[in-house]
């Protein structure tokens, strides 16, 4: 796994899914987002649980297919594994990280907010939804539920902010102190703080409960919380 190294220089231009990030993808997720690894193994935990032959699960923002990899490498029986990425250099890796691993996962070039979704059975988003605006990830979350089976599941986890706002402050230097610990120094912190403003935008745990209840999702659920980081499990 290559090392993060992207932001040890000056950053010229806000962040995106290119060849740089994608190159290093899985060592910033794993040291930048906390519990990244346990989470991931919770979320594949709750799909097994329900797995039975053609089980359509959708992975949105599948980067390189860590976590499809993962699933289909625990999985009993032969569902049906997909990942949507807008961006061709997360896909090229994910391409052959697949190939390498002989494993049967369709990868598909796409803009989630276009895409046709057609009775997916679980449609999981992993840090996802942040990047998209807001009024966008509105209108995304009413197709999604649109597009689920019956019964159908959307798992998310997403960066959230808190109204009161010193709290929300106290968490954000834990965070920072959390990631000097896994290697990063405070002017890599501070250069991908830089790229990620008005890119990363989130809300509160309130605002994506509500957001998927609008959409018509019966019940809406945290399963995981470190500080400022959030699993959703959202039932149609």
């Amino acid at each position: 796994m290559e090392k993060d190294k992207v932001f040890t220089e000056k950053i010229v231009k806000k962040f995106e899914f290119d060849e740089a990030v994608a190159s290093v993808f899985d060592d910033m997720l794993s040291r930048s987002v906390p519990f990244y690894d346990e989470v991931r193994k919770l979320v594949i935990s709750l799909i097994l649980a329900e797995q039975k032959e053609g089980l359509k699960v959708l992975d949105l923002g599948s980067s390189t297919a860590k976590f499809l990899l993962d699933l289909h490498s625990k999985m009993d029986v032969n569902m049906q594994l997909k990942g949507l990425d807008n961006s061709q250099a997360m896909l090229d890796r994910a391409e052959q990280k697949c190939q390498a691993f002989g494993a049967n996962i369709e990868l598909e070039l796409a803009d989630m907010l276009t895409y046709e979704y057609k009775q997916e059975d679980v449609i999981v988003a992993n840090y996802t939804l942040q990047f998209i605006r807001p009024m966008q990830r509105v209108e995304l979350i009413k197709k999604l539920y649109e597009g689920l089976s019956d019964e159908g599941v959307f798992i998310f986890s997403e960066k959230v902010v808190f109204e009161d706002k010193k709290l929300d402050k106290e968490l954000i230097d834990i965070y920072y102190d959390y990631k000097k610990e896994q290697g990063y120094s405070e002017y890599e912190i501070a250069q991908k703080r830089e790229a990620l403003e008005n890119v990363l935008i989130p809300f509160t745990i309130e605002e994506n409960i509500q957001m998927c209840k609008d959409a018509g999702f019966r019940s809406v659920d945290t399963i995981f919380q470190w500080s400022n980081f959030v699993t959703f499990v959202s039932k149609k």
